[in-house]
This record gives C-alpha cells, structure tokens and sequence, in this order.
C-alpha cells in the first residue's frame, strides 16, 4: 500500500469529520475513509475512552436522582437517530462520536452508565463524562453530578469488566492502546468559582486556575498509574461567548474578562500537560478550541452559520438543561452555533472535530 504521510493524514480525517455525509457520496470518499481505518489499525489504536462534562457525555446523567443536568427528552437529540434523545446535551452527535466514527470504530460512544451498553460497545471505547462536571470535584458535588475522581473509579470497574469479558490480554491491549479524551474546566467557573461562594473566599481568579490545573495533575497522575498512555486534553472555550453569559452582562458583545480567564487557563493547562509528557513518558495532546471557536464566531458566514448570538432552541437567551425540556425550535439547525444557551450544536462539533482529530493524532505517533 502506498505510504501516507501525516500531513495527509490530518487533511483526510479533516475531510471526514467536515462532510459527515462524504462516505456514502463517491469513491474517492470511500476510499478516504478506509485509509483513515487502515492507519488506526496500523498504529493499534484500540478505541476512545473520554472523561468529562456536558461536552462528551453521551448519558451519563440520564438517571441521576437529584440533578437538573439533563439532557434526555427533546429537543436534545433531535436530530439524533430517529429523533431520540440520548442525554446528549446537543441535537445530534458529540466530537468524541465523530472521532470514533471516522476511526471506523463506531457511530457513537456510548455511555458508561447506559442500561443498554452491550458487550461489543465496551470494546469501542465508552464515555464515563458527566454534564457539570470538572477538574473540582466540588463543582461536580454542587449539581450532584458525577466528579472525575467517581469517573476514574468507573474506569477502574470498566477495566475489570473488560478483563472478565475478552481476557486480560485484550483487555491489556485496549487500554494501553486506547486514545483517552478529557474535556471539561468551564463548570468550574460558570457553576462554581463565579456563582457558590465556597471557592471564591478561599481563592483568587488566578489563585484557584492554579488549584484547577493542580487538581488536572492529579487525575492525570492516576490516569497514567491506570495505564493511560495517549491523553488528548480539551482546552476551555471562550465561554465569555455564551448566550446566556451574553444575557446575564445583558450585552451582545463576547465577555472579555471571561474569556480572557478561558485563555490564561489554556496557557497553564498546556504547559502542564507537557510536563506531564516529559515526567510521565506518555503522549499528551492540547486540543485549541479556543483559537477554533473564536475565529468561528467572528467569521460565521465563511462556515455556513447565520446566527452566533443566540441558541436555537427556546428564546436561545438561558435555557439549557432541564429548563429546555419541551421547548421549540429554529428553523434550520445547521445555521446556528448554539444549540441551547449553553451548548454548541452538531453542525458546530463537525468543525471543532477537525482540529480535535489533529491533536488526537499527535497521540498516536
């Protein structure tokens, strides 16, 4: 077989994640997706495994008794298969389902705590993420969401599991071989430091960013002791973008200072992830979609998107979560950013997809 480079590479699964419809379009399309297959198997890469908040979780919340952090009843999922809502916090798909797709894995990552995962779908890789989780387990204990030290002891349980179902050679194989995702740190902020009072008395803005990326350091010490070996960290968006920031400052512009707390973050999240790489010996990838986001939102119309402001389910001002329940929707979901309030849509996770997968495959090599 002809030899692909790894600028190829990233250009074909760019292709893919953009056109999720490519595959079925034209040869060449084909033939581009089974090189992508061709070149995961090459370089053993088992499945996708993600850790997280509302950004990757597939459903982990879905029957959590005491939290608003919801998303399994329309217009969640609405454009999901057969307009089911999975606890998606979008309307159609997550990055990491993208990823798996274009790797040939799978069409979605499931759930962890999903009361249907087969067999089969823990050999794909699962999502243990929860919506309002992050770095701060506290964020997570405010809205009775799972934290990411609970997400790591189901990690451990998954690896036991998988030990009983296919041996502890393939078991060894697919975690060592897996591509592990972690997203999250905006709850930290939006649902935390900014809104509880707890962190706010005890830190600094700059003060608790360090305490967070402190916290990072931990998980991703134990994550390693786990047998993590290719970790690809999801920088903070500009969060200062949301709708229902733009609500609450009762402005149409972005939040600079919220957004500049976003981007200082990311500069001390890199750096501490190549530490990690140099101290731990595993490969770790930043994931900027703060750059990605950004440039989105000032030139909309070059993507396709008409609306950058608002939502596209509700007034698109503040509803999200179980507060979306019910509500109608615009139009045309392909020109909007947001889905809620909150939450971009899956038009939007195409395009952050791409530059995922760049970094995803700086894991790998």
């Amino acid at each position: 077989m002809k030899s692909v480079t790894w600028v190829e590479i990233i250009l074909l699964m760019v292709i893919f994640m953009l056109n999720p419809n490519v595959i079925t379009c034209n040869t060449h399309a084909v033939s581009n997706s089974q090189k992508l297959r061709v070149l995961a198997a090459k370089y053993n890469v088992t499945s996708i495994i993600v850790f997280g908040d509302s950004s990757v979780d597939p459903g982990n919340n879905n029957d959590l008794p005491n939290t608003w952090h919801k998303g399994n009843f329309l217009p969640y999922g609405k454009d999901f298969e057969r307009s089911i809502p999975t606890g998606r916090f979008t309307n159609g798909r997550l990055v990491t389902d993208l990823i798996a797709a274009a790797l040939g894995y799978t069409n979605e990552i499931k759930a962890y705590l999903d009361r249907n995962l087969k067999k089969e779908d823990l050999l794909h890789g699962v999502s243990f993420a929860s919506g309002g989780s992050g770095y701060d387990d506290f964020t997570a204990n405010i809205t009775n969401v799972i934290s990411l030290s609970k997400q790591l002891e189901y990690f451990k349980e998954y690896k036991i599991r998988i030990e009983r179902l296919f041996g502890d050679l393939t078991a060894h194989k697919i975690v060592r071989n897996s591509v592990y995702v972690l997203s999250m740190g905006t709850n930290d902020f939006l649902q935390n430091y900014y809104i509880d009072p707890t962190r706010s008395s005890m830190f600094t803005i700059t003060q608790y960013q360090h305490y967070l990326i402190q916290c990072m350091e931990t998980y991703v010490k134990k994550m390693h002791s786990s047998g993590v070996r290719r970790l690809a960290v999801v920088g903070m968006e500009p969060f200062g973008c949301m709708p229902l920031i733009r609500t609450i400052k009762n402005s149409v512009k972005c939040s600079e200072d919220m957004n500049q707390v976003a981007l200082s973050f990311n500069l001390l999240l890199k750096a501490k992830l190549s530490e990690l790489q140099a101290t731990l010996g595993m490969r770790t990838a930043f994931v900027d979609i703060y750059v990605v986001i950004q440039n989105i939102l000032q030139y909309s119309s070059k993507y396709g998107f008409t609306e950058t402001q608002n939502g596209c389910c509700g007034t698109g001002l503040t509803e999200f979560g179980t507060s979306l329940k019910g509500l109608s929707t615009c139009k045309d979901h392909s020109k909007y950013i947001y889905w809620d309030a909150v939450h971009f849509t899956e038009s939007m996770y195409y395009i952050i997809a791409g530059e995922a997968a760049k970094s995803i495959i700086a894991t790998i090599t």
